[in-house]
């Protein structure tokens, strides 16, 4: 934080980022953050230039040619499988012009030709047609300097594709550290991995993309009132702190976070998210560590987030009201920002390839009903993330700090299996408070 203090005196720091840093650890966090132009601004150079992005997952483009267009900012990168069977991310820019070349969200194609001047470019980004290309550029003219450009850093862990704009940056696994364990607790539940249940669902909030994240990183205390109706209507556990039960972990200099919750006491629940015991037996044999099907076995919700915007969600919900038992849905999603107080929500639905078909309906099901543009918990939660936001822009409310004092009192569970702090209970803004230590760090850094 060196030089994050000696950065502070100059004036160009925003101003919220400056109170960011003299209340964090007082657990007093600015409002301003959430909805300001200059932070934005600062955040786009200092966070999402340097930072590994989850892109998509490699089930999505699984034959030669397949793509999906997919954005890291107001970047578009073509995200392809080439002839050659390699994943990579181009930038949908003709190298002539600067024309996108790539038209649709997602295909198959072997080519992409740019519709301004015809430039065409193979999957592979090679530059391999130019109109009446030796009347317009002579004799000389050499396409291979002129291919699409690659984005500077492409990694995938699991299936999972992440990029970075950064091409001095460290690689994914340094990135990750200790998350990686909690992300296996996911993509290592079957020896076959994940796959999408269709495309990713998007939608546009009035929001900003750290409020969002908030909830899966952390703030289990908003299912009290938030999603109040859905304990009234017996679809959440009926206990309103439900939530609290479990453990809470970050990984300190990371910025990233979990929430692994149990059931209430008493509550009938299954074990092991309610997999089928097929599934089960699968994932005992293929997690990497006794340790990680020992916390999987006990767990019926799981939300790890990825430092900076990449978070995932596994409850265990019933996928419709007739259905007799609870089946458990998994969510990808990434918290696009589109500006200040704005943000894309790009939210896939995943299911383990090897998992039964009648299975993979009903974990469809659960999804749609409780997640995505037509979830009931996610119309709850973008509701008040809309208001939040749009208050902490307003001319008073930008001033205001607000609280996240929660749990600074609870000491560590030294028990805890896994690598990281651990607390145990999820009424606690820990794992806040060091996603912002890690924000703070490359924002001031």
């Amino acid at each position: 934080m060196a030089k994050g203090k000696a950065a502070m005196g100059a004036k160009e720091v925003p101003r919220a980022l400056q109170e960011l840093a003299q209340g964090l650890e007082e657990g007093l966090v600015p409002a301003g953050i959430l909805n300001d132009p200059e932070v934005f601004a600062w955040e786009q150079e200092r966070i999402f230039a340097r930072s590994w992005i989850y892109l998509g997952h490699a089930s999505e483009i699984p034959s030669p040619g397949d793509y999906v267009l997919r954005y890291i900012l107001n970047n578009a990168f073509i995200l392809v499988r080439g002839e050659d069977g390699r994943v990579r991310a181009l930038l949908d820019m003709c190298r002539h012009r600067g024309m996108r070349v790539c038209r649709a969200e997602a295909g198959n194609a072997s080519h992409f030709r740019c519709p301004f001047h015809g430039w065409t470019y193979r999957n592979d980004g090679t530059l391999v047609g130019v109109p009446a290309e030796r009347e317009a550029f002579g004799e000389g003219f050499r396409k291979e300097e002129w291919g699409l450009l690659p984005i500077p850093r492409l990694e995938e862990v699991d299936g999972l594709l992440f990029g970075n704009l950064d091409p001095e940056a460290p690689s994914l696994e340094e990135w990750l550290g200790g998350a990686k364990w909690y992300l296996e607790l996911v993509t290592k539940r079957s020896p076959e991995g994940l796959e999408v249940l269709g495309p990713p669902q998007r939608f546009v909030v009035p929001t900003d993309w750290k409020l969002a994240l908030e909830t899966f990183i952390s703030d289990s205390y908003h299912t009290l009132m938030t999603h109040r109706s859905m304990i009234e209507l017996g679809i959440a556990p009926r206990d309103a702190k439900y939530a609290m039960y479990g453990e809470q972990i970050h990984i300190p200099g990371k910025g990233h976070g979990a929430m692994v919750v149990g059931g209430p006491p008493g509550a009938k629940l299954p074990p092991f998210w309610g997999y089928p015991a097929e599934m089960m037996e699968r994932a005992q044999a293929s997690y990497p560590t006794r340790e990680q099907w020992e916390v999987a076995k006990e767990t019926r919700i799981f939300l790890l987030t990825l430092f900076p915007n990449f978070s995932l969600h596994n409850p265990i919900r019933k996928p419709d009201h007739l259905y007799p038992t609870p089946v458990p849905m998994l969510t990808f999603r990434v918290w696009h920002p589109l500006g200040p107080g704005r943000i894309e929500v790009i939210s896939w639905g995943m299911v383990e390839k090897d998992a039964p078909e009648w299975f993979k309906e009903k974990a469809r099901h659960s999804y749609l009903r409780f997640f995505g543009s037509s979830g009931t918990f996610e119309q709850d939660d973008t509701e008040i993330w809309s208001h939040v936001a749009q208050n902490a822009g307003s001319t008073l409310g930008r001033r205001l700090r607000f609280n996240y004092q929660m749990g600074r009192n609870v000491p560590q569970d030294p028990n805890w299996p896994g690598p990281g702090v651990a607390y145990p209970i999820n009424f606690t803004d820990e794992n806040l408070r060091n996603f912002y230590r890690r924000y703070l760090e490359l924002m001031l850094g």
